[in-house]
């Protein structure tokens, strides 16, 4: 089955059988992102993303998805600090429904839901919220899980017709961007694509009335805004100052975009 790791360090369907009398306590730091300097972004989260974090497009699996850069060295994550606070404003999704995953069959049809076994918070002492109850059924808490995750995987169906589009209509295109470096000097960051606006400004008529009928249009501007925050990402590699710090919540209580507005759909 494919999952989508990065994160995870030993991920393993949740059953009955193994995690009947597992309770799972959630910590509230984000150490385990500590050593990451991007990670996927679904489309709806642009405009609360783009608060403090550079979103950009890479290649991924033949097509190409957006993703939210969080460092500029490989194994740097630059909103998370030594004590495992959040620094920023936005914590993307994919952080947020760890150590939640799904995993999919290979036809893409059937998915399973796993937990990343190696957690600090998976016990058997009862602390924190059961998988399962007495019975063998599964609790209110599950469903929650279940329930963010099932949104997850429709906001990342969605992305995926949405970069479809962007690569359909040529918009996408390899760039660049200069780091300033705490030792002084710069750093060239590569591997990733932008919309180019030129090309985005050259769409036809009809084309541009499909994307503001779905909001795609407003999406592009807010990705390219976003690049705003590579410098950003420099002054806090240069220990530039960060905003309050944000703690780790619980995937069961969690929606994919955090936005304080309400959510446009991406068709």
């Amino acid at each position: 089955m494919a999952t989508q790791l990065l994160i995870y360090r030993n991920v393993q369907p949740i059953t009955r059988d193994k995690h009947g009398e597992l309770s799972l306590k959630v910590g509230k730091d984000f150490g385990f992102a500590g050593q990451i300097n991007s990670v996927p972004l679904m489309a709806a989260e642009f405009p609360a993303a783009a608060s403090d974090l550079p979103i950009v497009f890479t290649d991924a699996e033949g097509s190409v998805l957006p993703v939210a850069v969080l460092g500029i060295d490989q194994d740097s994550n630059l909103m998370v600090d030594g004590e495992g606070q959040w620094r920023g404003e936005y914590v993307p999704a994919f952080l947020r429904r760890y150590p939640f995953v799904f995993a999919s069959s290979e036809d893409g049809k059937t998915f399973t839901l796993c937990i990343d076994e190696d957690y600090e918070g998976l016990n058997a002492e009862g602390r924190g919220e059961r998988f399962f109850d007495s019975d063998g059924e599964q609790t209110q808490y599950m469903a929650k899980v279940l329930d963010f995750l099932q949104d997850y995987q429709a906001h990342f169906q969605r992305t995926r017709a949405f970069c479809a589009r962007l690569a359909e209509l040529d918009l996408l295109e390899a760039v660049e961007a200069q780091i300033s470096l705490p030792e002084g000097g710069k750093r060239t960051l590569t591997g990733f694509k932008a919309v180019n606006r030129q090309k985005l400004k050259a769409l036809p008529e009809d084309a541009l009335k499909s994307m503001l009928a779905t909001d795609e249009l407003e999406l592009l501007y807010v990705h390219l805004q976003s690049m705003r925050n590579f410098n950003r990402l420099s002054r806090l590699a240069r220990g530039g100052s960060r905003v309050g710090a944000l703690s780790k919540g619980d995937p069961a209580d969690e929606a994919v975009s955090q936005s304080d507005t309400e959510e446009k759909p991406v068709h």
